[in-house]
């Protein structure tokens, strides 16, 4: 089966997850999309279409950078007629891929995946409103929405639109583990080490570690790693080089045990849009360092908290954060920690990562998609 994989970032580290999972099931993908950065000239050895820049924050850049592909499909076209089935990431794919499904004659079935709720989605006023019609009418034309927290569905799917389609829920695993067995490298004694990895993009956890790090050396350290969303933040670069906090800047797969080994607590808190798609999610960090040993700090009363707590892991900080986080670390004992970590490790790996089966069970989904039209 010959998928074609449409997203909204090329260089995303889940464009290239999501293209090894496919391939992994026994699907060849050719890959379409904007890019944030430099696009790559392959994913995972499969051919690349570029379809321009678009910008983090710039929501008419990126509505015309749609229009252009939309009102000029017939260049996509051949992308389409080889296809047996669309998957289309987020929004603006999914109006691409509406559009080049109806040109086509053979009519390749579409999924649409939702990894994050895009805030203008959740507005009240009439941009909300609208958004979430345009977006209603184009997922009729969809077969199956792909999802990755259970939240999504209850707060959103449910709740905010009147979508009936059927829902696939694929977590944010971690696929193409390295070696789960390297014991941890970190000392179990302070300072507490907490790392903070991934899509960095949330000021006000950068504020609060920031000041934790700043007011109690010698208690925790802070290290940062990922891709720093610099337009949510004042001044990222001079606020990380502050005392008791490294930014040790992108990571790849094959680093997980390395640098989950080296820390003690995995920051699992996101507050970038809160009370809405950031109480909802579920992130790759929360599996990435599930997998490895990292004890999860999350938030209370949001999804990953209750995740957390279904599973006896973890520990949730209460308001303020950074004084919950502060007693909590002054009152660990090795002792404790050891008892923290340990929960960890006695979750069977299956909850933190895909394998081969699980691969070969999406890709057998999306075919089923392609019988059904």
């Amino acid at each position: 089966m010959h998928i074609l994989y449409l997203t909204h970032d090329l260089a995303d580290p889940t464009t290239a997850k999501r293209v090894r999972m496919l391939l992994a099931g026994g699907a060849s993908v050719h890959i379409a999309g904007f890019s944030r950065t430099t696009p790559p000239t392959d994913i995972a050895g499969c051919a690349v279409t570029d379809l321009g820049r678009t910008y983090n924050g710039r929501f008419v850049q990126r509505i015309f950078a749609v229009l252009k592909h939309v009102t000029g499909i017939q260049k996509l076209a051949p992308l389409f007629a080889a296809a047996d089935v669309v998957v289309a990431r987020n929004l603006e794919s999914l109006s691409i891929a509406v559009r080049g499904r109806a040109i086509s004659t053979n009519k390749p079935p579409i999924a649409y995946e939702v990894l994050d709720i895009h805030r203008l989605l959740l507005r009240e006023d009439f941009i909300g409103k609208g958004l979430r019609n345009l977006e209603g009418w184009l997922a009729q034309r969809a077969s199956l929405i792909i999802t990755s927290s259970p939240a999504f569905v209850r707060e959103y799917f449910e709740k905010r639109t009147a979508l009936k389609l059927p829902m696939l829920l694929l977590e944010n695993k971690v696929f193409g583990a390295g070696d789960i067995t390297r014991p941890p490298t970190r000392p179990a004694a302070p300072p507490w080490r907490i790392g903070w990895f991934g899509a960095i993009r949330c000021r006000k956890s950068l504020d609060i570690l920031s000041e934790v790090a700043r007011t109690h050396q010698g208690l925790v350290e802070i290290i940062i790693r990922g891709r720093p969303a610099y337009d949510q933040f004042e001044d990222f670069d001079g606020q990380v080089k502050a005392a008791g906090i490294t930014f040790a800047g992108a990571y790849t797969p094959d680093a997980l045990a390395d640098i989950y080994g080296d820390i003690h607590f995995s920051w699992a808190i996101d507050m970038f849009e809160e009370g809405l798609n950031s109480a909802w999610l579920l992130p790759n960090r929360m599996y990435e360092g599930g997998l490895y040993g990292a004890v999860p700090l999350t938030a209370q009363g949001v999804e990953t908290s209750r995740f957390a707590a279904e599973l006896g892991i973890g520990y949730s900080l209460a308001e303020p954060k950074g004084e919950s986080l502060v007693a909590f670390l002054k009152n660990l004992t090795p002792e404790a920690y050891a008892a923290l970590a340990a929960a960890v490790t006695h979750i069977p790996h299956d909850t933190w990562r895909f394998d081969t089966a699980e691969c070969e069970r999406l890709v057998k989904r999306l075919a089923h998609l392609k019988d059904a039209v």
